[in-house]
C-alpha cells in the first residue's frame, strides 16, 4: 500500500508546519518496519489524524521491539536485576530507549519502573545518582550526576509519572546551567565549559517537562533557549573557538536511540522543540544531506556501543530510524525532499 499523496497535509497542532511530499517508496518501506517507527512515520511525515497514529502507537506495547523489551522486565519492575548498568540492558536505559520508541505515557508497567527509579535514585540536593544496586540503599556519592538526572527527568515526564519530586529535579537542572549556557556533568569539580552529550540530555529532559508540566513556573523557555544557544554556538559539532571537529564520533548517527551525543540527534531535538531555523544551523543540514544515500535513505552509521537485548537494526545498511529522524528534521527545516 502506497502512503503517499501529492498534497500538502496539515500536521498536529502543536507542530505547526507545512509537510512537503516524500517519495512514495522510501514512505513505503518506512511502514514496513516496527510500530515503533510507523507511528511516528504517521505522525510526522504522513500528517496522520492523531486518532490514526496513536491507535498505530499502541501497538508498541504488543507487537515488535517496545514488546520484547517489556517482555524482559522481571516481576520487580526492573531489567537485566541492575539500575544503571551495564548499558543497554539495565532499567535505566531500557525504559530511556522505550521513550525513544514512543512507548504510550502512563504505561503500567513503565510507570511501575518510574517509581523505583526514583525511589533509589531521587537525592538530597534533588538530582539522580542510582544505587550500586537494586537490592541496597547504599550509595556511591551523596550528589547527583547531571546525565543521569537530564535522562531521568525525561523519562519521569514522557511517562508522565505523577510525583512532586519531579518538579524538584527540573528545577535542580535549571540550576545547573553554566555561564556558557550549557550544562556539564563534571561542574561539581568546577568544570565552567559545558559539554555537548550533557547538554542535550538535560535540553531533552526539559524539553519533556515542559510538555508534562505546561504550567509550571520554572524559567523553562529561557533556560532551553539558552541551552540550545551552547549547541548554536558551536555549529553542534564544533569548536567555538577554532571551527575544528570536536570529535569524530558527533559526525555519526547509530540506528539504534541512544544517550550518546551525534549532530542528527541535536538537530531531532531542535525540530521537536519547533525553535527557530537558525542560520548556525546549515553546516548541520548539509552534513544530513551529504549522508543521504543514493537510494535517499540513510544509513546506520555505526552499531550502538554496549551490551543490547538484541539489535534493532544493522550497522552500514539503510536504516529507518536514521531516515525517519532526518526525513523530518528536514521537513522542519523547510527543505524540499526529491
Amino acid at each position: 500500500m502506497a502512503y503517499y499523496t501529492a498534497r500538502i497535509f496539515p500536521t498536529r497542532a502543536d507542530y505547526n508546519f507545512a509537510v512537503a511530499p516524500v517519495d512514495a517508496k522510501i514512505l513505503d518501506w518506512l511502514m514496513a518496519g516496527d510500530p515503533a517507527i510507523r507511528w511516528q512515520v504517521q505522525r510526522d511525515l504522513i500528517g496522520e489524524n492523531p486518532a490514526v497514529y496513536q491507535r498505530e502507537r499502541a501497538k508498541v506495547a504488543t507487537e515488535g521491539w517496545g514488546a520484547r523489551y517489556l517482555a524482559a522486565q522481571d516481576k520487580a519492575g526492573t531489567w537485566a536485576r541492575s539500575l544503571y548498568s551495564p548499558k543497554w540492558t539495565s532499567t535505566h536505559y531500557t525504559l530511556l530507549t522505550l521513550r525513544f520508541l514512543g512507548l504510550p505515557p502512563g504505561q503500567p508497567q513503565a510507570l511501575k519502573t518510574c517509581a523505583i527509579l526514583m525511589d533509589k535514585g531521587f537525592l538530597d540536593d534533588h538530582g539522580i545518582y542510582y544505587t550500586a544496586s537494586v537490592k541496597t540503599n547504599e550509595r556511591r556519592r551523596d550528589y547527583a550526576e547531571t546525565c543521569i538526572t537530564g535522562m531521568a527527568l525525561s523519562i519521569f515526564s514522557y511517562f508522565q509519572f505523577k510525583d512532586e519530586r519531579v518538579d524538584l529535579i527540573a528545577e535542580h537542572l535549571v540550576d545547573q546551567q553554566l555561564g556558557d549556557h550549557g550544562w556539564n556533568c563534571r561542574s561539581y569539580r568546577g568544570d565552567k565549559h559545558s559539554s555537548f552529550n550533557t547538554t542535550l540530555l538535560v535540553l531533552e529532559g526539559l524539553r519533556e517537562y515542559g510538555r508534562f508540566r505546561p504550567k509550571s513556573k520554572l524559567p523553562l523557555a529561557a533556560a532551553l533557549k539558552s541551552g540550545r544557544e551552547f549547541l548554536l554556538n558551536h555549529r553542534l559539532y564544533k569548536s567555538h573557538h577554532t571551527g575544528n571537529i570536536v570529535k569524530s564520533s558527533f559526525l555519526v548517527a547509530p540506528g539504534q536511540p541512544s544517550w550518546q551525543y551525534d549532530f542528527l540527534r541535536a538537530l531531532d531535538h531542535f525540530q521537536a522543540a519547533r525553535a527557530p531555523k537558525d542560520k548556525r544551523l546549515e553546516d548541520a543540514i548539509d552534513l544530513l544531506l551529504r549522508k543521504r544515500g543514493k537510494d535517499g535513505r540513510w544509513a546506520e552509521n555505526r552499531p550502538a556501543s554496549g551490551k543490547r537485548w538484541f539489535t534493532m537494526e544493522t550497522a552500514g545498511k539503510p536504516g529507518r530510524w536514521n531516515t525517519l529522524r532526518a526525513l523530518r528534521v528536514l521537513r522542519w527545516w523547510g527543505k524540499q525532499i526529491d
